[in-house]
């Protein structure tokens, strides 16, 4: 999947010397859902790095803030440490950096370095969380970042707020050697995907996964089983994948304000053009087809 980027090391520790990024160094900007980046010849994204916006920028208009590094192990030369920073302008201009634009994130799920598109997505998770924590929910102060962890601190009241992580779940439901596979209603994405929905207050992550197959499709589900999390930065989630099986013969009810259909799909009918090494979907959907689900 996405995450997984060895033999690169990638390294989320909070660093509060890490001062200004190198020129080496990677930068992350980012305007709603899309994020700044050229694409090389295999038709894969690339970020600039801090000299050129260095070259283009006015320093003065705009902040650093460090994210986080990865230990690239592969490719050619020595072991050597990528730091990322976003990049905050102060003011939005079309032509800030010359040869680069703006490109939607699903350029991220059809990666030219894996590495560098996990660290886009996580950056993006952190970009956003930043944005939405720029005052005080309690005293709408400004907030501050804190100097010895991840986390904005309120000067006013004290109120100290972390990076949330929304933690969700990605269901499997078969029946024999069929899986159910839906589409989105009204979604950008039109490719097939599984049952998913998040955690509500005071519910364990099985409870989800009944609630959200009954109010999705009308299904009873029994022998819950899980499979594997991925960090999705895309909507800011930790995802937890889970098979189940349909419990009993009972026709599908779809909710129209969710999906546009749903069908249960025999193993053979699953194509084997979906992407597995990005999403736990696809990946759970090609381990079904393949007989490696968990039983």
């Amino acid at each position: 999947m996405i995450q997984d980027i060895l033999p690169d090391i990638y390294h989320n520790e909070f660093d509060p010397d890490a001062g200004m990024p190198d020129p080496s160094d990677t930068v992350l900007m980012y305007r709603g859902r899309s994020v700044l980046c050229r694409m090389d010849d295999a038709g894969g994204p690339v970020f600039p790095t801090a000299l050129e916006v260095r070259e283009h920028a006015d320093p003065g208009t705009g902040r650093y803030t460090y994210l986080f590094s990865i230990t690239i192990r592969s490719g050619e030369g020595p072991e050597r440490v990528r730091r990322y920073f976003l990049y905050t302008p102060d003011e939005e201009t079309e032509d800030l950096l010359p040869g680069y634009g703006f490109e939607n994130l699903r350029i991220l799920r059809n990666p030219g370095s894996k590495r560098d598109c996990f660290a886009a997505e996580t950056g993006y998770h952190l970009a956003l969380w930043y944005t939405n924590n720029r005052f005080c929910g309690r005293c709408a102060a400004r907030m501050m970042p804190s100097k010895t962890e991840r986390a904005m601190v309120c000067p006013a009241c004290g109120n100290t707020v972390y990076p949330r992580i929304s933690p969700a779940v990605i269901v499997g439901v078969t029946r024999g050697d069929k899986l159910l596979m839906s589409r989105y209603a009204g979604r950008e994405f039109a490719d097939f995907a599984l049952i998913a929905g998040f955690c509500e207050i005071g519910e364990t992550v099985e409870e989800t996964v009944q609630r959200e197959v009954m109010e999705e499709v009308g299904l009873k589900v029994s022998n819950i089983r899980y499979y594997k999390s991925q960090p999705w930065g895309f909507d800011g989630g930790l995802l937890m994948g889970f098979y189940c099986d349909a419990d009993g013969q009972d026709e599908i009810k779809v909710d129209e304000d969710e999906l546009s259909e749903a069908a249960f799909y025999d193993r053979k009918s699953i194509t084997g053009q979906r992407v597995k090494d990005i999403s736990l979907t696809s990946e759970m959907m090609l381990c079904f087809r393949d007989g490696k689900e968990p039983k």
